[in-house]
């Protein structure tokens, strides 16, 4: 399990495979169209694409002349149980925080008078 985590972290690590993976939220897509956005090579691509299969998050298949990609969320899955383990991530929210302390210094001031 370790290793397979390994793999996807890797993968999600690179800018140029989390726009793929974003991509390939839409809908199944070919090689050359993902490409297309992208100032590289084919060739770089589709090393990226390997990068994305090995981990388990993009699946490819070849329909006639042309190699199809579609998102995998299966393996997106474990990564995510794997940081439910650390707990709620919620993000802090800004306003509340500072309404919190706002209080705390008006309580905090009542008190010493």
């Amino acid at each position: 399990m370790a290793h397979k985590l390994n793999q996807i972290f890797s993968a999600l690590a690179d800018p140029t495979r989390r726009d793929i993976l974003i991509m390939l939220l839409e809908d199944d897509m070919a090689v050359t169209d993902i490409a297309e956005p992208f100032e590289m090579s084919l060739a770089a691509i589709s090393k990226h694409l390997i990068v994305l299969s090995k981990a388990g998050l993009v699946l490819q298949e070849r329909r006639g002349r042309v190699k199809w990609c579609k998102l995998d969320p299966e393996a997106m899955h474990a990564a995510f149980v794997w940081i439910q383990t650390f707990g709620q991530l919620d993000p802090i929210n800004l306003d509340t925080f500072e309404e919190f302390l706002e209080k705390e210094k008006l309580l905090n001031n009542s008190e010493s008078i």
